[in-house]
């Protein structure tokens, strides 16, 4: 197989793992469904979760929680975080605006919602309990690694019920929990929920960057079965998920950040979602929510017990997150090459930690994954080059056979077998290294990391595309010469045609590519270009390959 002809087979796998992609995000199987969705209507029998967040006409506050890398909203009105900000992650490049990821505007709401549900939990009612707090600004003190912000509500029968977010120094990971104080002769029966309630329709700036396979935006979670379900906001208008785990999570995933309530580790959980304020004449109307319930807690008469769980607020930190929860680190959604994607991001990570910019460790990633396919692009150029050997024998071949294609393939067989050559050797190399780019496409695309991370030069993001198109320009120029200097044998001219274009399209397409991705192409072609020079002076020197005239 000749180099433009790989060059056109690149480009059709290219193009239909981006149509995959977009097949998975819209196709994917849904979950497992139990019901229609539920109406608007708050819930207020035992065990259910009530859906509304402020049907409460009473005297409520918001409160700030400030840690190093999170400030969080509070609403007193049944504890909910109406707000989150990553202090560590700013709106754009340049800003100094952080990054909002949860919000409660009129237009669209992102928020994380917690409560006790159950025979005596304070949540079950339409008008959830309003809490009161020391004051309303809380913020983790210099030389402090923990804040803990307490909120208070007592029953009509007396008993407490204290409410705390526990925040940790360089953490994302905020402690939810109740502390309920039983006054009472009777045992209370009581179920923590955690869930999230976003609006449908996706903001403005969640869609897919240019051409490229679009990050995921929707709803996931994790059992002990399934360690790594996705559910899109559309299907949760159709059914509702209904699962039992032991630990597990349930979250909402956009591009670089995610937002996950945690499951008991040691207990049974139940996992849900379902969509609310659903009009069936307005497209991608209403709220999607996800959530988990944890197992129901009793305290005895005269006691106390504490029951809760942990949510992640923040970027898609593999490490971080693993320690939370296990597999929610898998939402760095990596798809079915996560076992090279992985390792290429943690080759990619330590490259990083040694010379402290992501743009020359993507240099070196693309030198050392190039450097480890050596043998494979010198196995796949010597068979190109002993093709092109035998293009006389088989023009010949063709001459006098003439349209006997029975006999034309039989003869060409027969020369391949004579001369110990296999047509398909240029083929598998190519194969191979497919799937690598691919995984180091997923790895560029969802590591957080490189949000907002400079280069050099005018690279100031390598999350984004080359503002003045110069590396998609230098990629479609390194094509070109490499397509130039390669042997061919085509003469069908529509395919001369197509090849000649291939440098073009290619150009075209990487336009709207990260330029972190686009850099590694770059230089992927110069060493290409540098391997491919080697190798036929090599095989020259050995009589297998003779310059173009």
């Amino acid at each position: 197989m000749q180099p433009q002809r790989n060059l056109l087979l690149i480009g059709l796998l290219l193009v239909s793992f981006m149509l995959w992609q977009s097949w998975m995000v819209d196709k994917a199987p849904k979950p497992a469904a139990t019901a229609t969705a539920e109406s608007s209507v708050p819930v207020s029998s035992s065990g259910d979760v009530p859906n509304q967040n402020d049907a409460s006409d009473a005297k409520h506050a918001l409160l700030t929680l400030r840690s190093d890398v999170l400030e969080l909203t509070v609403d007193t009105l049944g504890g909910d975080i109406v707000e989150a900000k990553l202090l560590k992650q700013t709106e754009t490049q340049g800003s100094d605006k952080p990054f909002v990821l949860l919000e409660k505007k009129p237009q669209r709401q992102y928020i994380a919602q917690s409560g006790l549900i159950g025979r005596d939990g304070v949540d079950n009612q339409a008008i959830r309990p309003v809490y009161t707090a020391t004051g309303t600004e809380f913020t983790l003190a210099d030389g402090k690694d923990e804040l803990v912000v307490p909120m208070v509500y007592t029953d009509a029968k007396g008993n407490v019920f204290t409410k705390r977010f526990v925040m940790k120094r360089d953490s994302y990971a905020v402690g939810v929990d109740y502390q309920v104080k039983n006054i009472s002769t009777q045992p209370l029966e009581v179920q923590f929920y955690g869930q999230l309630k976003q609006t449908i329709a996706a903001p403005a700036d969640s869609s897919s960057p240019g051409m490229m396979a679009s990050a995921f935006h929707g709803a996931a979670y994790s059992t002990a079965e399934q360690r790594y379900e996705k559910i899109n906001f559309a299907d949760m208008a159709e059914t509702k998920l209904d699962a039992t785990t032991q630990a597990g999570w349930a979250g909402m995933l956009q591009h670089y950040f995610v937002t996950a309530w945690t499951g008991k580790a040691d207990a049974q959980n139940h996992i849900y979602s379902k969509a609310v304020n659903v009009k069936s004449d307005v497209k991608d109307s209403g709220e999607a929510i996800i959530g988990i319930k944890l197992p129901i807690t009793t305290i005895a008469a005269n006691a106390e017990a504490v029951v809760g769980t942990s949510l992640w607020i923040g970027p898609k930190l593999q490490d971080q997150m693993a320690a939370v929860a296990q597999h929610l680190d898998l939402t760095v959604d990596y798809g079915y090459l996560w076992f090279i994607a992985q390792p290429l991001f943690q080759l990619l990570q330590f490259l990083h930690g040694l010379v402290g910019n992501w743009g020359v460790a993507i240099i070196l990633i693309t030198l050392i994954v190039r450097g480890g396919m050596y043998p494979l692009s010198k196995a796949q150029y010597t068979s190109m080059a002993k093709m092109r050997l035998l293009q006389p024998k088989l023009t010949a071949l063709r001459e006098r056979l003439g349209d006997d294609r029975q006999k034309m393939s039989q003869a060409m067989m027969e020369l391949y077998k004579e001369e110990k050559v296999n047509p398909l050797g240029g083929c598998f190399p190519l194969l191979v290294q497919m799937p690598i780019f691919i995984a180091l496409y997923w790895t560029l695309m969802e590591s957080v990391e490189l949000r907002h991370a400079p280069f050099a030069l005018w690279l100031t993001d390598l999350s984004v595309k080359d503002p003045f198109y110069v590396l998609p320009l230098l990629m479609g120029a390194t094509m070109w010469y490499i397509q130039k200097m390669s042997p061919t044998t085509v003469t069908d001219p529509m395919q001369q045609k197509v090849m000649q274009f291939m440098p073009i399209i290619f150009t075209f397409m990487f336009l709207w590519f990260p330029s972190g991705l686009t850099l590694y192409w770059v230089v992927s072609n110069i060493v290409t270009i540098t391997q491919q020079t080697i190798i036929f002076r090599q095989l020259e020197k050995k009589g297998l390959h003779s310059r173009k005239k």
